[in-house]
């Protein structure tokens, strides 16, 4: 063999070492990327899951308070024509309701005297006062504090009934009572709404409205 065959055979050689070094090179770098991810994995894995972030506490629920609830008691006091005299029955029936109040608890009664159509206007607002005020003075004789009454009167204008019969006539002669058993924290006075004309008697004086 000569010198040119032996430079031919000498550089396929060195071409094939070159091309055998540069496959190892790649199955070793494939090999540490392979193992460079599991063991990445693998970290991962046994890392401690992160701790769950609470929800926010839910706000208690406010409750609007409710208004205090009271006792309300009416009744309604009958008479005869053009009279303020207190009928046995309406005797009995003041004496009930004067009970049922207990003197260790607030009440609060509002009297509101009425009359019929039959007469003048200021003859019956007059005759609807003096029934009112005899109402008051007996459920005072009763027991019940004088403070604790209002008096209004309306007169005719406070008619139910306009029919000129017996049984109309009777509704509208009357006296109505509204008594309310209060709680202490929300003891006030009665505020009744008056009609135009109407008077109103209290312990501060009697007013003439306009």
């Amino acid at each position: 063999m000569d010198n040119g065959e032996l430079k031919t055979v000498g550089t396929g050689s060195g071409r094939e070492i070159v091309m055998l070094v540069g496959v190892l090179a790649l199955v070793a770098a494939g090999t540490i990327g392979t193992y460079w991810a599991r063991s990445r994995g693998a970290e991962a894995a046994n890392e401690p899951a992160p701790a769950a972030t609470p929800a926010p506490a839910a706000r208690p629920r406010t409750v609007a308070p409710t208004p205090a609830e009271t006792e309300v008691i009416h009744a309604d006091i009958y008479f005869d024509v053009k009279s303020t005299r207190l009928r046995a029955d309406a005797v009995r029936l003041l004496q009930d309701k004067a009970a049922r109040m207990e003197h260790a608890s607030p009440w609060a009664v509002l009297v509101q005297g009425y009359a019929d159509r039959q007469g003048a206007p200021e003859y019956n607002r007059a005759l609807a006062q003096r029934r009112a005020t005899v109402v008051k003075q007996f459920l005072v004789e009763l027991g019940v504090p004088e403070a604790s009454i209002k008096v209004v009167t309306i007169g005719q204008e406070g008619a139910l009934c306009d029919e000129p019969t017996t049984e109309c006539q009777q509704l509208n002669r009357r006296v109505h009572l509204e008594i309310r058993k209060l709680t202490r924290a929300a003891a006030e006075p009665l505020r009744p709404t008056l009609l135009v004309g109407d008077t109103i008697d209290t312990l501060a004086g009697r007013r003439q409205q306009p």
